[in-house]
């Protein structure tokens, strides 16, 4: 058989004579057939010999993606640099460029050669636009990463008022907006109404905006027809199983995530993981996450029965990995959060796909049929907010009893507290801060005189934000004591410096509030409708301090500030906590563990039975035109009967005219 190699010689030779339409054919036919760094070669003749050429730039250009393709940056770097010298105003290698400068960790070069094309690109033609917006979209995201809020914002607001139909730049500048504190979140731009960006808010982001479990659900089923689409094969068809070919053994169960590492997610799956019982479940870890090397990674490796890394591998090489392992229950611990694999459940390598933990809400996908949770997340009346089946646990959320908390003891003083002052707190993410949660704050602040609010910290920008704010409630600016990042071992030790936790709605604490309970500090919380806003009655329930779940607004005001004033009150609570923490359902993760497997089992006799649930999808397209008619602002205090009318009223009103029959009136019907 002759030589691939000595055949491709006469080519490499005379590579340099190739009309350019020639090069390129040729190139790629090397690549189809498995040679890219013969490919590259014919290039580097090309280039050498024909700097002249009216298409210099294109060659170089192409030249750029291969030797990229090859991992060759720095030689990938010189040929893009070589086509925008040819030709300025060609602007794939002003974007190509910048993506190579961060991949190399040069994040200013990268931004800065961005701006370089945006300042040469002109008005208004239709290339203009795309590269316009996409060069604003790639300083977004790589400022965004870095947490140059402001910066990103701007950005990524410019690119929306050339083109406003960017879901992915609206979720991006709404997440931002959420992350820095300005209120109101959503406000028109000059292409867009809010009605109009709130269509393509994303599911987490929606679920820090709102109360509004009917719209959360069909908001996660356009965001998945949309965002995630179809996978690239076919699903499997699971219909005609036959159980007795099953192989014998335990369950096969595959935790799917990003966060296995120290990560909220990984640091209470731990104990998880290490307790199941291998009599009765097989255990997969499936990362797609960062590279990370870390203790909390290193536990659960060592827990798991098998550790398969699929961050490099694509949807379908990661699907015939899992359909390879044979699993039979594949667990979706990421949802619509940052790394999900969500296409992997969509090709369904498994029978059956489960939403638990990773994500607070529903996935409105066709394809998850079981969401997990206890009867305080979603109570059974509160079902059919879901497209999954709705089974339970005693306590929905997992937790680590071996959480490593620094033996350094800590100070007020360490962290900038007033000594004798009462300290409230609440370590969450700024982007759960919204106004109403904000404006309860300060009535607080104003009802206990010298008590302080200990709160996360976020940008400089952000901080004088919301001291500001303090101050315009009338609220000394210096009563907002802000805590600077710190590793979790730190971090956790430093919780026994507050007094009382502050929840948020409409998402609340949800580690954040198992671990300040581990540490014996009380959480005041208002439960609304949403997942995300019951969580942390559901860990607060579980802990045995019940009675720190509020019933309306005026209440959670009320007694946090009866609170603040009686320390006895709050010494007797944390040590309510402190004598429960052994016992209390909350940290009872063997039981946890037992009753998931029952779970799990309960799942496989459904699917070897013939009725595993298939998600109701109906009308859910309606349901999302209803949902960004309404006034979100308005829904926490909404009673709930008074909650349904409303979108009663507006789907009664919509069917007058487009009548698709009583169906519309319908959403979720998840199992209570």
């Amino acid at each position: 058989m002759p030589d691939d190699r000595a055949m491709m010689a006469p080519i490499e030779a005379t590579a340099h004579l190739l009309s350019l339409t020639d090069l390129i054919a040729g190139a790629e036919s090397l690549k189809a057939a498995g040679h890219a760094d013969r490919a590259v070669l014919i290039y580097k003749q090309w280039v050498a010999f024909n700097p002249d050429h009216p298409l210099y730039y294109a060659a170089a250009f192409n030249y750029g993606i291969l030797l990229g393709e090859a991992g060759d940056n720095a030689g990938a770097v010189l040929a893009m640099r070589d086509a925008i010298r040819a030709k300025p105003d060609f602007y794939p290698p002003h974007i190509n460029l910048g993506t190579l400068f961060e991949k190399l960790g040069q994040r200013d070069a990268a931004v800065g050669q961005w701006r370089v094309m945006l300042d040469l690109v002109p008005g208004v033609t239709g290339d203009a636009v795309t590269y316009k917006t996409l060069a604003l979209k790639q300083i977004g995201r790589v400022l965004e990463g870095v947490s140059e809020d402001t910066a990103a914002e701007d950005a990524l607001r410019q690119s929306l008022e050339i083109n406003p139909d960017q879901a992915d730049v609206v979720q991006h500048w709404i997440a931002l907006r959420q992350r820095q504190c300005k209120w109101p979140v959503l406000s028109d731009l000059p292409q867009a109404k809010v009605s109009r960006l709130l269509g393509s808010i994303s599911p987490l982001s929606l679920a820090c905006h709102a109360d509004d479990p009917i719209f959360q659900l069909a908001n996660a089923h356009t965001y998945n027809r949309k965002a995630i689409g179809l996978p690239d094969e076919p699903p499997v068809d699971w219909s005609s199983y036959a159980p007795s070919t099953r192989r014998a053994g335990p369950l096969r169960i595959g935790y799917v995530s990003s966060d296995l590492r120290e990560h909220a997610v990984g640091f209470s799956m731990t104990d998880v993981v290490a307790l199941h019982d291998r009599a009765r479940v097989e255990i997969f870890a499936y990362y797609c996450g960062i590279r990370s090397i870390d203790a909390t990674q290193g536990r659960i490796r060592s827990s798991v029965d098998h550790w398969r890394d699929i961050s490099d591998l694509d949807d379908i090489a990661a699907f015939r990995k899992i359909k390879d392992d044979d699993i039979d229950i594949l667990v979706d611990l990421n949802g619509y959060t940052k790394d999900a694999r969500t296409k992997l459940f969509a090709l369904r390598p498994a029978p059956i796909n489960v939403n638990w933990f990773g994500f607070p809400g529903t996935m409105g996908s066709p394809y998850h049929h079981y969401i997990i949770a206890d009867d305080m997340v979603i109570p059974a009346t509160h079902a059919r907010y879901y497209s999954e089946t709705v089974l339970r646990l005693p306590c929905y959320q997992p937790n680590d009893r071996h959480r490593v908390v620094a033996s350094e003891a800590v100070s007020r003083a360490d962290e900038g507290l007033p000594e004798d002052a009462f300290i409230f707190c609440c370590l969450n993410g700024s982007q759960k801060i919204t106004p109403p949660t904000f404006a309860r704050w300060m009535q607080i602040l104003h009802g206990v005189p010298g008590s302080v609010l200990w709160i996360l910290t976020a940008t400089a920008e952000t901080n004088e934000r919301l001291r500001q704010c303090a101050k315009d409630s009338g609220i000394a600016p210096e009563r907002l004591i802000f805590a600077g990042k710190k590793a979790n071992p730190q971090h956790l030790a430093r919780y026994a410096l507050a007094d009382l936790f502050l929840d948020n709605m409409p998402y609340g604490a949800h580690t954040t509030a198992a671990d300040a309970m581990w540490m014996g500090v009380p959480i005041l919380t208002l439960p609304g409708r949403s997942f995300a806003s019951r969580v942390c009655s559901s860990l607060v329930r579980a802990a045995g301090i019940e009675e720190m779940i509020c019933t309306s607004p005026a209440d959670y005001v009320a007694r946090a500030i009866a609170l603040g004033r009686d320390r006895n009150a709050i010494y007797r609570l944390k040590n309510r906590l402190a004598e429960k923490r052994a016992t209390c359902t909350l940290f009872d993760t063997p039981n946890l563990v037992s009753k998931l497997e029952s779970l799990y089992e309960q799942m496989w006799a459904d699917f070897v039975e013939g009725r595993l649930p298939q998600p109701d999808l109906r009308n859910l397209d309606i349901y999302h035109e209803a949902g960004v008619q309404q006034d979100l602002s308005a829904m926490e205090a909404m009673p709930d009967d008074e909650y349904e009318a409303l979108y009663r009223r507006t789907l009664d009103r919509r069917n007058r005219v487009y009548p698709v029959g009583p169906d519309a009136l319908l959403w979720g019907a998840g199992q209570g």
